[in-house]
């Protein structure tokens, strides 16, 4: 993503908060991203 300047550092959050939430793994997550470890959540808690 081009962060040239702010408007397009703007203009591109959407996309960096969709890349963290969906695919980023994270270490607090147990190296999951944020949408693997709600999906996880929910399957072992339906069990």
């Amino acid at each position: 993503m081009p962060k040239s300047d702010a408007r397009t550092a703007i203009a591109n959050l959407g996309l960096a908060f969709e890349h963290y939430n969906e695919h980023h793994p994270d270490s607090a997550l147990k190296y999951r991203s944020p949408l693997e470890f709600r999906q996880l959540r929910n399957f072992l808690n339906k069990g």
